[in-house]
């Protein structure tokens, strides 16, 4: 007769009260994720111009439409917010920041990403 252990069960996400921390911590890994699609966006618009000046006019109509400069803005978004909470990270790895400055730091993530992203975008049309 086999004896079957009684197994602990995990948590589960409707025990927890989703935070500040919480959903930036998921935002994070979202983000990572958006950086490889955006890369791949990059690499598309290098190789077009290492190409031919067809190529490059043909990639650059496409980044220039609205839907081509809403993904641009998505991904300027995704790695400013990603830098923003690797920093955030940093600083708990030093062993800072663990206390209620937490949720500061969270909420700094997320308008500070915000912000810079608004920012870079309008210094960029200012120089353009």
């Amino acid at each position: 007769m086999a004896v079957t252990k009684s197994r602990p069960l995990s948590p589960h996400l409707s025990v927890y009260k989703m935070t500040i921390t919480m959903a930036m911590s998921i935002m994070h890994r979202i983000t990572g994720a958006a950086l490889y699609i955006g890369t791949v966006l990059l690499a598309i618009w290098l190789l077009a111009a290492a190409t031919s000046p067809e190529a490059f006019a043909t990639v650059q109509t496409l980044w220039g439409s609205i839907l081509g400069r809403l993904v641009l803005l998505g991904y300027t978004w995704a790695l400013v917010h990603h830098a923003l909470g690797g920093l955030r990270h940093f600083i708990w790895d030093s062993g800072a920041g663990f206390g209620p400055e937490r949720r500061t730091f969270a909420q700094l993530t997320l308008v500070g990403s915000i912000l810079i992203t608004l920012a870079l975008w309008a210094l960029g049309y200012w120089v353009r």
